[in-house]
């Protein structure tokens, strides 16, 4: 009779640290999805590793779809993507070169209600300064928050190319306005 009680006991306690720990996570993304739907704007700088070769730089992201981004390298290279379109400048060498983002895992960050999608069902994982969001789709997102302010922190993802691409970022500000030009797509050189 005892062992049966001393059984039932574990079965209990191990069913409710699930419910609690189902319960932990359930908060954790009520949290992001709070966070983000009052989120307009950011700026923030960057650390960018591209198949091991590393880019820092500053950016400008406004939901829906617009990122303009300041890359400090010697080619004074910049990035704008206005909804559908994406230009990288090298201004160094007065080249831009257009291509599409459709197709890119990176348009998932870029649209609010993707991103919203994509914490509401992709699976979980929380460390002691990170909560870490898995969605598997026709390719692997993995985005980064922060566990105290629930701030993204960055994204890892694989490009149409198969680039494995890290983005770790640091907040400068939130929902500011920018001038109409920021997110303006260049013309063809």
């Amino acid at each position: 009779m005892l062992v049966n009680v001393r059984y039932y006991k574990k079965i209990f306690l191990s069913l409710l640290f699930i419910f609690f720990s189902t319960g932990l996570v359930s908060s954790e993304k009520l949290q992001i999805i709070a966070q983000l739907e009052n989120l307009k704007s950011l700026e923030f700088t960057f650390d960018q590793l591209i198949n091991e070769k590393a880019e820092k730089g500053k950016c400008l992201l406004e939901f829906p779809g617009k990122l303009r981004c300041d890359y400090f390298d010697d080619k004074s290279k910049v990035l704008v993507i206005n909804n559908k379109r994406l230009a990288v400048t090298q201004k160094r060498y007065d080249k831009t070169s257009h291509y599409p983002v459709s197709k890119s895992p990176f348009i998932n960050i870029l649209y609010k209600d993707k991103l919203l999608d994509i914490i509401k069902t992709g699976k979980i994982e929380i460390n002691d300064n990170i909560v870490k969001l898995l969605y598997l789709d026709e390719n692997q997102i993995n985005i980064f928050f922060d566990r105290k302010t629930f701030d993204l922190k960055g994204w890892k993802i694989i490009d149409q190319y198969n680039n494995d691409i890290y983005f770790s970022l640091s907040i400068i500000a939130k929902n500011n306005l920018f001038k109409k030009d920021t997110f303006k797509i260049p013309e063809v050189n």
